[in-house]
């Protein structure tokens, strides 16, 4: 287990303190390197276990723990009743590659704010946070003289659905376009591989090809290569 300070007194008082619970060095490296690129917020430790993830909140008062379910020693969801049982309110966030209908439930019913699948990489954790940032300010600063003031708070804890119609400057020829490469795909296609296929640049075939995953119509996995950033490939959900 590593760990920082917690000593707010560093001109970042208004910050977000983050613990981050994960196996895999490796990948905990990753999210640490993540979470530390979108202010405010900041990463204080870092926990490999259940139990080493428990001892670091007690130490360390997080706001927000990243927490993985694939832990050595227990299930990632039973670390959060004994976090409540001692007494520590901090959020939590789960990321894993658990998508089993009953785990996800498992961690609505424990109050988690958010719910990640693995492989992700920055630019899926990016709004999670921002979206983390601006419901925990709002939850700080509010003043509740009725119910107005309740409503006004809850409904930035909704996340709102999709818009069925296409995002400004993007048009519905082109994402056809980028749909049929998709849906005709064996196996996946990277934003280049898409943008041969169809005629259109990269940078639009990545923009499309984001825009069908954030609606829940396109999966999304991360290829390692030797060096250099993942490549992320994208295959229609059937």
């Amino acid at each position: 287990m590593t760990t920082g300070t917690r000593d707010k007194a560093d001109g970042r008082a208004g910050g977000i303190d983050v613990l981050v619970v994960d196996d895999d060095f490796m990948v905990a490296r990753v999210h640490r390197t993540f979470v530390e690129r979108v202010e405010p917020f900041r990463v204080v430790g870092v926990a490999h276990t259940g139990g080493q993830a428990i001892e670091a909140v007690g130490a360390l008062r997080p706001d927000l723990v990243l927490l993985d379910l694939y832990l050595p020693d227990m299930f990632g969801l039973d670390v959060i009743p004994r976090l409540r049982t001692a007494g520590h309110d901090c959020d939590v966030m789960v990321i894993s590659a658990a998508q089993e209908a009953d785990t996800v439930r498992g961690a609505v019913r424990r109050g988690v704010v958010d719910y990640l699948l693995k492989p992700f990489d920055f630019e899926d954790l990016r709004p999670r946070l921002e979206r983390y940032a601006a419901q925990r300010g709002r939850l700080l600063t509010a003043v509740v003289r009725g119910q107005a003031d309740v409503d006004r708070v809850l409904a930035g804890a909704v996340v709102p659905a999709p818009a069925p119609t296409l995002p400004k400057g993007m048009s519905v020829e082109t994402a056809d376009l980028v749909e049929r490469a998709l849906r005709a795909a064996d196996g996946t296609l990277s934003a280049t591989e898409c943008a041969a296929l169809t005629g259109v640049s990269r940078v639009s075939a990545r923009r499309y090809l984001e825009h069908f995953h954030t609606v829940g119509r396109a999966e999304v996995s991360l290829r390692y290569g030797v060096a250099g950033r993942p490549e992320r490939r994208y295959a229609w959900r059937a």
